[in-house]
């Protein structure tokens, strides 16, 4: 299959799965194919689904990333000893394991298209990591509390694990419960990430988005923590600070 192919037999899958779903058209256009197919995945409850679909499903993925352009950790210049500060997609980053800024349920973001990372981690690794939450938070048997995080397996994406983590939702001042939760969150991260022997570890701006944390302050807490977090010797050895939008850059360049 190409991708065309590929993209066209993962949407009648997945509009098969649905009665409300079995009337809708195919889009002729190749983007309102993606956006369409990316609205599926996104809806689309946890629960297993037959080998065939998983091994279209990979191939259509992983050419996707490729097609983006992955960028090993290897190739990066560190800005501080063990800190670096990178631009760009973080599901494009080849390392040990990448952050996934994630709400209490922890099974992924379920709005059609949004444009959190949530969203796109989800989608970009594949319905088998929406399960593997759900596996994950059925044992546990109650939401996932603030500052603490979770370890999957990447599996589409170019890093081999994800790091899931809940930050503090900031509705009104930051207060210093706020501060210690968003602390938690990078230092329980880091933590897992040792137990399980990882060298390189990205961090996305933990609840700076939808959860209204303000730069600045949540990039002031993410470098102190992250820097008296590697004093310590643990196999963490490279720190990655991923920013998308320039005004972060900028505030971690300051800071940096």
């Amino acid at each position: 299959m190409n991708q065309q192919e590929r993209r066209q037999y993962l949407i009648q899958v997945l509009l098969s799965e649905d009665a409300a779903y079995q009337h809708m058209e195919l889009p002729d256009s190749v983007a309102e194919q993606k956006r369409l197919l990316r609205g599926l995945m996104n809806v689309r409850r946890p629960k297993p689904i037959d080998q065939a679909f998983l091994q279209v499903q990979d191939a259509y993925l992983q050419e996707e990333t490729a097609a983006k352009g992955i960028v090993d950790v290897q190739t990066l210049t560190p800005v501080q000893e063990g800190i670096y500060l990178w631009q760009g997609d973080i599901t494009t980053l080849r390392c040990d394991a990448i952050v996934n800024a994630a709400n209490s349920g922890m099974t992924g973001c379920y709005v059609p298209n949004h444009g959190c990372i949530d969203n796109c981690i989800h989608f970009y690794s594949g319905v088998q990591l929406r399960l593997a939450c759900a596996e994950l938070m059925q044992a546990q048997g109650y939401a996932e509390p603030t500052g603490q995080a979770k370890i999957t397996p990447a599996y589409n994406l170019p890093c081999r694990y994800v790091l899931h983590t809940v930050g503090p939702i900031v509705s009104s001042a930051v207060t210093e419960q706020h501060r210690a939760q968003l602390a938690s969150c990078y230092t329980a991260c880091l933590e897992l990430a040792a137990e399980h022997g990882l060298e390189s570890v990205a961090f996305c701006c933990i609840s700076t988005g939808e959860f209204h944390f303000p730069n600045a302050q949540a990039a002031e807490i993410a470098v102190q923590t992250v820097k008296s977090f590697l004093q310590k010797k643990t196999s963490v050895r490279k720190v990655i600070f991923n920013v998308f939008k320039d005004y972060d850059r900028d505030i971690y360049q300051q800071l940096l």
